[in-house]
């Protein structure tokens, strides 16, 4: 490989030898000072110019300085001062040695009145050089020549790329040229290692012109400040402000372990692992005070090797740690322990931990720092720091920046830990306050899905199907403000209330203003000051009737239904809103609307349709048409649903989805009688009704039905009002009697005296029915009553 300089070569004897030790470079000032022409040495090994023919020992180290006396062409001996540069790997180039020796400059002292020698400042505490019109040194004062660790009297003459032979010194090389063509001052930051220390240092080299009386530009002189305190200072600061953005972006653990390793590779450490206690093993809280050994769980690890080979276990897996690991010793002293390879602080640990031992030989880790994670007094596990890539161990700055870092990570992880068990206990209170499969009716088929916030975590949505008196359905979709297990309570009183508001089949108008009061009366209950509103829910109620295929609706803020209809496009129902739950003496509104066999209706909460990428309306029409394709499983419709309206990393409220498609019950099932005022005529009624059980294959149930309507009938007689109608209604699996009246005066059991000649009806009806109970209608009553039928044995062969 040949080189181009922009200045004189043969000034300076140079040569380079590779890593075999043969010469791969040798200029014109190699010639000039021992007669072998390039073609006569090159490719050859360079212990053949050596005077005494010998092998001379390896150098280590970056650079060698010595005298070695070589041979010259004519067969004589020359004592040559020589400074060699180890210069490793680049650019797919390998590793040499450049070794170079002045040939001018060592021998002539600066002439008097020389710009150049004046401008040197000699005595000056800051590190000056001077260079001159062919970039060559010229004059350095003692602070500059302990800086590059050599004398002045053997470097003048050299270039800055021939005294230092690191990469950096092409940039200043660069800087230097450029004020020397220019005429103008120029500051260069560089971090190079200086001569007699490994470390990296921050320098600032301020370059600046040196002229003659004439104003002639003779050279260039260059002050060098070390400013590597303030550049850490600098870089920790970042650091630090660096991480108070980084980390802690989720309430996820492991992300948040994760961010912290991510932030400490590469600029504190080489290898980072971040190990947890499992809070599951000490009750779900860490323990108030840890003792050895410690079982770690690994949250999270980096490193500047790709795939992280150091590591000896992967995130998830945990593993125990004896008293004299650094790990455990770190967290029971609640302080940083720092190890190195040196100082055999790390022999017992790891000749019991033998895989461990292998990756520190493997990887030449040779220090270690262990930082407890402590937040609000609880130690949460601990960080381990190492080094392998960078020689330096850790210093005291080292040590307060990693708990700097370490102390506001810990409190990030305490609040997603936090976070996490206060998530988990509302999952799994919500899960066990929404029911855990929908019940099978008559009316129609249903299929729910509910999936909490991705960030938020639990809220308060919920869903519910009810059965009621004479086949009919109650669905409802409701959502609590707020998430957590506040919220999660709320909901489940919400949730009880309902059903027992159902169970009285109250109009779903006057439900939810019966919900409106509980919610104020919550609201008054939690906010200490009384104002009302700090509880705040949405309500959707609807009441479904398979015989007259009629559903009867009401909402309360609640995003409305969206019906499919038979052969007709999705669309959204036109329901009255009205105002959300909690703001008290504002009316609800029913409507009522027809839904033949086979509708499908979608209630949902805004968690399904509220996005920040897109608008309302463009998520309604994404529901229209993952409704409107056809599946024959709702299950299927509502993965469809989800599918297309939440995105991956899943939804920013959570979502309560409830699907169902009606279905219709066959005029052929269900019976109807007008009863005449007279009691006397009730035995007629009573032998129809054995007829209508025989045509429907129900004679088993016919004695108990026969009781049950003689009793029910009656009452209506003789304590209602008429007209008075009588209707039988069945399925696979339910006898229902219904007699209703225009009397709104409920009925209820009492308890007949021995000689009383009445008042057992009531009694005997709900000792021979499966369950019975009353409504009002707009008209008054209906007293019902629910038998369980069965199949009619099969006769035996």
């Amino acid at each position: 490989m040949s080189r181009v300089y922009p200045f004189d070569d043969a000034a300076t004897a140079r040569a380079v030898i590779g890593a075999d030790g043969t010469l791969t470079e040798w200029n014109e000032g190699a010639r000039r000072l021992l007669g072998h022409p390039a073609d006569a040495v090159l490719g050859r090994p360079a212990s053949r110019l050596l005077a005494d023919g010998g092998t001379p020992a390896r150098p280590t180290g970056s650079r060698w300085v010595g005298t070695v006396g070589l041979r010259h062409r004519d067969g004589t001996t020359l004592p040559v001062w020589l400074l060699a540069h180890r210069r490793p790997p680049h650019d797919g180039y390998p590793g040499d040695w450049l070794v170079v020796t002045p040939l001018t400059g060592a021998s002539e002292p600066p002439a008097a009145q020389d710009p150049l020698a004046e401008a040197g400042l000699i005595q000056s505490p800051c590190a000056i050089a001077v260079y001159d019109d062919r970039l060559r040194l010229r004059r350095m004062n003692e602070a500059m020549a302990s800086v590059v660790g050599l004398p002045e009297e053997r470097l003048r003459g050299l270039r800055l790329t021939e005294i230092d032979g690191k990469t950096q010194s092409e940039e200043l090389e660069q800087g230097l040229l450029r004020v020397l063509t220019s005429g103008r001052p120029l500051d260069v930051r560089t971090f190079p290692r200086g001569g007699a220390d490994d470390r990296a240092h921050a320098w600032l080299a301020r370059m600046a012109p040196v002229r003659d009386a004439t104003g002639r530009v003779r050279g260039v002189c260059m002050a060098a400040h070390d400013v590597t305190d303030s550049q850490r200072a600098r870089q920790r600061l970042q650091l630090v402000n660096e991480a108070s953005v980084r980390i802690g972006t989720t309430l996820d653990v492991s992300r948040t372990a994760q961010e912290l390793a991510d932030v400490c590779v590469p600029v504190l450490a080489d290898f980072v692992t971040i190990d947890l206690l499992d809070p599951h093993e000490y009750g779900g809280e860490p323990p108030a005070r840890v003792s050895a050994p410690v079982r770690l769980r690994r949250a999270a690890h980096q490193s500047v090797l790709d795939a992280v080979p150091e590591a000896v276990i992967s995130p998830g897996q945990a593993e125990e740690y004896p008293e004299f690991s650094p790990q455990a010793d770190s967290m029971t002293a609640g302080r940083t322990i720092a190890t190195s390879l040196a100082t055999g602080d790390m022999d017992q640990w790891l000749t019991w931990h033998g895989k461990r031992g292998e990756r520190v030989r493997e990887f030449g880790i040779h220090s270690s720092m262990s930082v407890p994670i402590q937040a609000r007094g609880l130690t949460l596990g601990v960080a381990v720091l190492t080094r392998h890539r960078r020689p330096d161990a850790f210093t005291t700055d080292d040590v307060l920046l990693a708990e700097e870092i370490t102390a506001r990570a810990a409190v990030c992880i305490d609040n997603a830990r936090r976070y996490s068990r206060e998530r988990e206990t509302a999952l799994a209170l919500q899960r066990s306050l929404l029911p855990r499969s929908l019940p099978r009716t008559a009316a129609l088929e249903a299929s729910s899905r509910y999936l909490p916030a991705a960030r938020a975590g639990v809220g308060g949505d919920w869903f519910d199907v009810i059965p009621l008196s004479g086949m009919r359905v109650a669905m409802v979709v409701g959502d609590v403000v707020g998430h957590g297990i506040q919220a999660s309570a709320t909901m489940g009183r919400l949730r009880t209330a309902v059903r027992t508001l159902a169970d009285i089949d109250l109009a779903p108008d006057e439900l939810l203003t019966h919900l409106d009061d509980l919610v104020l009366r919550l609201s008054d209950e939690s906010g200490g000051e009384g104002s009302p509103g700090e509880v705040g829910a949405t309500c959707l109620y609807a009441v479904y009737d398979p015989v007259s295929r009629r559903c009867t609706m009401a909402r309360a803020g609640h995003p409305a239904p969206v019906l499919v209809r038979p052969g007709r496009r999705p669309h959204l129902l036109d329901l009255p809103a009205g105002p959300p739950l909690g703001l008290g003496g504002l009316p609800f509104e029913s409507a009522e609307v027809e839904l033949p066999e086979g509708t499908v209706i979608a209630l949902y909460t805004d968690g399904l349709v509220l996005s920040r990428e897109r608008d309302g309306d463009a998520s309604r029409e994404l529901l229209y048409r993952a409704l409107g394709q056809h599946a024959d499983s709702l299950d299927t419709t509502c993965d469809r649903v989800l599918h297309a309206l939440l995105p991956s990393g899943g939804a920013a409220d959570d979502v309560a989805l409830l699907v169902a498609r009606t279905q219709g019950l066959p005029a052929s099932q269900v019976a109807t009688w007008d009863i005449p005022a007279d009691p006397a005529l009730v035995a007629p009624i009573r032998k129809q009704v054995v007829e209508q059980l025989d045509t429907w294959s129900l004679s088993e149930a016919s004695f108990t039905a026969e009781l049950v309507v003689s009793e029910l009938v009656t009452n209506a007689i003789r304590y209602g009002s008429h007209p008075v109608r009588l209707r039988l209604i069945h399925d696979a699996a339910t006898l229902i009697c219904e007699v209703s009246d225009t009397s709104h005066t409920a009925p209820h059991l009492r308890r007949a005296k021995i000689f009383d000649e009445g008042g057992r009806g009531l009694l005997l009806v709900a000792q021979l029915t499966q369950r019975w109970g009353s409504r009002h209608t707009p008209e008054g009553k209906t007293i019902w009553a629910e038998l369980p039928v069965y199949e009619r044995d099969e006769p035996a062969e």
